[in-house]
């Protein structure tokens, strides 16, 4: 039952915590999973929930949904956060919903937020009370599961993943508030224009919550004018939701720049320059990204280009020496070359050939004529005798004997027909030199 002061603190809750749908169709968006027929759906309105995990943006309903479960569900609901959780508080919880079971046969469900956070020792003491069925646990997290837990809960839980918002969800909760008398602002004389409401739905990004409290901000802030209307129009919206969002979790970092590099390798600059902006945009640090330019200018590039690794090497240097924004510039030129050049990945093929061939290779002499003369006396060593000088040839070249005796034959660098590899090709077919197949 609701007393006097639980009555006021959900008066004096942020609109969008009061706005917090409370069935299933009242939810907004996740149709893929919550939709008419899905199984989630269905094992909620079944009450026969088994233990899952939300994960996605913030802002798209994870917590709302387990609300709900927990306003439907006949079964015990008990929520914790991983931040503040321990192992102790957890075991109580595992005790009381062990005792719930036996002595009324009651099912507990566990909503644990920011789930991602729980350590292995804490992960480990609930799997027994999953196995068993004694709670029936819910995991929320804006990471991915698969990489932020540990695998042992990953792979006793079900995984569902949440969807950013589309700006007409964003626009239809936004309307709701508005209409809304007893949570919302219906009660007040608010108007807000099509583009205030626009821009709201756009710089959210996807994220309600965001958006609801730009709303209220908007709201709040806005004197009524001599009739008693409160007028939220695109100025006054710009004010309360400066920035867009963009959503930054360790997964989605590691795709984007997955996404960058392999735009690098495709040629396809305008998709390369998309990614760095939006890396930028949402706070990687800059210096990652040149680092996987001048990684690239060698692995994707390399000589069919040699102008690449020294254009990656000149935009780290122009970031360290002016930084950000004005480094934008040179790191967008190293980009686009990297992008428009030729491509050629025979320098990571030799070096890794060369590396593996070093591994297996025996500890043998170094050729005579190969060997340090730098020192007095090496002449009774035999070291550097019959050493021919390149320089004193035709050409400046001479065949002789580079490699090491075990590795005679073997061949780590073919260059390809494409940019300046190519002439280097036709320089080694000119010495003799006949790429093997």
């Amino acid at each position: 039952m609701e007393d006097l002061f639980s009555a006021n603190e959900g008066k004096l809750a942020p609109l969008a915590d009061r706005m917090r749908p409370r069935t299933l169709d009242e939810f907004l968006g996740q149709k893929h999973i919550v939709g008419q027929g899905t199984l989630l759906r269905r094992a909620i309105e079944a009450d026969r929930l088994t233990s899952c995990i939300f994960f996605g943006p913030p802002g798209v309903g994870k917590t709302t949904l387990a609300s709900i479960i927990a306003n439907t569900t006949s079964s015990e609901f008990v929520q914790l956060n991983a931040v503040t959780s321990g192992v102790g508080e957890v075991r109580k919880v595992i005790e009381e919903a062990r005792d719930r079971m036996r002595m009324y046969g009651k099912s507990t469900y566990l909503l644990l937020d920011e789930c991602h956070r729980w350590s292995k020792s804490q992960s480990d003491s609930i799997l027994p009370a999953i196995e068993r069925g004694v709670i029936r646990f819910i995991g929320s997290t804006t990471e991915n599961p698969v990489i932020a837990m540990t695998p042992a809960i990953v792979s006793r839980c079900r995984l569902f993943q949440f969807r950013s918002l589309t700006q007409e969800d964003v626009k239809g909760a936004l309307l709701r508030a508005l209409k809304d008398e007893e949570r919302g602002f219906g009660k007040m004389n608010v108007v807000l224009t099509q583009e205030a409401l626009h821009h709201f739905a756009l710089v959210s990004n996807g994220d309600v919550r965001n958006a609801l409290n730009a709303l209220e901000l908007a709201v709040l802030s806005t004197l009524p004018d001599q009739e008693g209307v409160i007028t939220v129009n695109e100025e006054v919206a710009a004010q309360s939701i400066q920035q867009k969002v963009l959503a930054m979790d360790e997964s989605y970092y590691y795709d984007m720049l997955s996404a960058f590099c392999k735009s690098l390798r495709g040629s396809d600059s305008d998709a390369a320059l998309a990614w760095f902006a939006r890396m930028v945009t949402s706070g990687v640090d800059p210096r990652i990204i040149v680092r996987r330019l001048i990684a690239h200018a060698s692995e994707d590039v390399g000589l069919a280009n040699p102008q690449a690794m020294l254009t990656a090497s000149a935009a780290w240097t122009a970031l360290e020496a002016v930084g950000m924004p004005e480094a934008r510039l040179p790191i967008a030129q190293a980009i686009i070359l990297i992008c428009e050049s030729s491509k050629s990945n025979s320098v990571v093929m030799a070096v890794d050939a060369a590396f593996a061939a070093a591994q297996r290779a025996e500890n043998v002499p170094v050729p005579a004529h190969l060997r340090d003369t730098h020192y007095k006396g090496h002449e009774k060593l035999g070291s550097g005798a019959q050493y021919k000088y390149p320089h004193d040839y035709p050409g400046h070249y001479v065949v002789q004997q580079y490699m090491p005796d075990d590795a005679l034959g073997q061949q780590y660098y073919f260059p390809s027909d494409m940019g300046f590899e190519e002439r280097i090709r036709q320089q080694r077919a000119a010495r003799g030199k006949r790429e093997q197949e």
